[in-house]
């Protein structure tokens, strides 16, 4: 079986599967693009002109989400839940995740009221989080215990992101969030988390933020 990886060095949904793919040791090649300047080939096979892509025996999936589901059903031992209520549930987590990244976004490239109302939001959705673990209880250290799921490989591109935000910005609070500094710290210390970029990812994210104009760049 031949997997391709279509991806754009800074997208954390190309990173959510790239994880899965080291995690399981899955046999790969990864292929890069430039977003703005898409190579005639890419409008053609992407539905919605987004990565990732994921090229199988010349098949293409599209969607993180879906991409990720077929890697965990097709390499190793299962990343998900064998019963459904508990899949669909975390199913509904990795979506949140989505959300989460969306308002991430909008934080690193937005001014003003835009900035405020991503800030605002941003924070809401992850004392939401801090709320689910803490009611779900155990001490992790990932979101469901001690086995690696495909929530933590969705979420750890946030944390990622997160950790070279948080300071420059003053998103959080010391010790407001003690659960999700635990998962964050253990998803970061991965090695397949830490090979999911490439080695100038740090300044490639801060440069795309200082090039977007908005409030995050006069500060990162």
């Amino acid at each position: 079986m031949s997997i391709e990886l279509i991806s754009y060095k800074l997208c954390p949904y190309v990173q959510r599967s790239l994880i899965t793919l080291l995690h399981k040791g899955a046999e790969y090649r990864i292929s890069y693009i430039d977003l703005a300047d898409p190579p005639a080939w890419f409008a053609e096979i992407s539905p919605l002109h987004k990565v990732p892509l994921l090229r199988v025996d010349g098949e293409v999936l599209f969607e993180s989400a879906v991409i990720n589901e077929y890697l965990d059903e097709t390499n190793g031992a299962p990343l998900m839940p064998s019963n459904p209520l508990q899949r669909a549930r975390q199913r509904g987590w990795i979506e949140f995740g989505s959300e989460l990244l969306g308002d991430q976004w909008r934080l690193s490239t937005q001014s003003g009221e835009r900035y405020d109302a991503a800030r605002e939001s941003l924070l809401g959705k992850l004392r939401t989080l801090q709320g689910q673990l803490d009611q779900s209880g155990g001490d992790g250290p990932f979101f469901a215990g001690e086995q690696l799921s495909l929530v933590d490989t969705a979420y750890a591109p946030l944390f990622m992101r997160h950790a070279l935000l948080d300071g420059p910005l003053a998103l959080t609070a010391a010790g407001e969030f003690p659960r999700l500094e635990r998962w964050s710290e253990a998803l970061l210390a991965l090695p397949e988390v830490r090979q999911s970029v490439v080695p100038e990812f740090e300044s490639l994210f801060r440069d795309y933020v200082r090039d977007a104009g908005g409030r995050a760049g006069e500060l990162i």
